[in-house]
């Protein structure tokens, strides 16, 4: 990766002024966009973010989809994820090797290499943590208890710092509160979503726990790819699970595995909004979809296959 180079940005600075040419510079954590290189292209560059396969590049990827196997490839492709070298792979054995591969990649060569105080045990620990808390609210001060009683010492800033490398590595996003009555964003109690479930369920060894958070994870890396920003939004005393916001454009969503008997939580959170606002419902259950009180339920295949030509065929 060319940010290993030393001096790299002197070169390309120099080949942009010497030629008419455009040059294109790939790299797997935000340094290639640091230092030196962001002052001599200050308005010059644009930044292109790549993410592992939506579902219908998935599908594309497999070539045969059809109405009998399109569930079967979404299990897939939430279990093992979306990287394209994982799912040209067949063996699943293999696929769970190079999803170990491209994480201990991340972790030592991203993260570890880059600064030599990190202690790589209380890496590994946090990253597991975040994996395991994906939707949740992240405490620093929750975090802090549980590596006291495993014997692991740490502090705020090292927590923060640690936090900062996950997420210029891609590893994961973090996705702020947004205050929706004040219109402004809350710098406490964010979540965080990782770039890949596979990642995710391989480290923890379990792909069918917090399925409702799984979805999360889907719905939110696939707002940020149809180019949203998205936050958790807070509404007085109500929290919505993301608030995407596109130029003019700001929708509000919910997103839940199942919408419980008992329960009417995820449906009241978003009429408790104004009306006005654009409100959605992704559920994994197709019993569940439908219209709420004027609020579409929409199953998450429909969710992940708009736009997508022959999605009829499929579901």
């Amino acid at each position: 990766e060319i940010q290993e180079v030393d001096e790299w940005q002197l070169v390309v600075n120099s080949l942009r002024l010497d030629f008419n040419s455009d040059i294109y510079l790939t790299g797997s954590n935000a340094s290639i966009l640091s230092g030196e290189l962001s002052t001599y292209l200050a308005g010059r560059y644009v930044e292109i973010k790549v993410y592992p396969l939506s579902f219908q590049e998935f599908l594309d990827f497999k070539g045969d989809a059809t109405f009998k196997n399109v569930q079967t490839y979404y299990h897939e492709y939430r279990k093992f994820g979306s990287f394209p070298s994982v799912v040209l792979q067949s063996d699943e054995k293999i696929k769970v090797d190079v999803l170990s591969g491209i994480l201990d990649s991340i972790l030592i060569r991203d993260v570890s290499l880059r600064d030599q105080k990190i202690d790589v045990p209380l890496l590994i620990k946090l990253t597991k943590y975040l994996f395991d808390i994906i939707g949740q609210i992240f405490s620093s001060k929750k975090v802090l208890g549980i590596l006291k009683n495993e014997q692991l010492s740490s502090s705020f800033v090292t927590i923060n710092n640690y936090l900062s490398w996950l997420i210029r590595s891609f590893l994961f996003y973090k996705a702020e509160r947004y205050d929706i009555r004040g219109k402004e964003r809350l710098r406490t109690r964010g979540k965080y979503y990782t770039i890949d479930l596979g990642l995710r369920n391989q480290t923890l060894q379990d792909s069918e726990q917090n399925r409702g958070s799984q979805l999360e994870n889907m719905v939110y890396l696939e707002l940020l790819r149809r180019g949203y920003q998205v936050f958790v939004g807070k509404y007085d005393a109500k929290e919505i699970d993301f608030v995407a916001r596109k130029r003019d454009e700001v929708i509000y969503f919910q997103v839940t595995a199942e919408i419980p008997r008992k329960s009417t939580r995820e449906t009241d959170n978003l009429l408790y909004l104004p009306t006005g606002y654009a409100k959605k419902i992704i559920v994994e259950n197709y019993n569940d979809v439908g219209t709420i009180e004027g609020i579409p339920v929409v199953h998450i295949l429909d969710f992940l296959l708009e736009g997508y030509e022959g999605k009829e065929n499929l579901i």
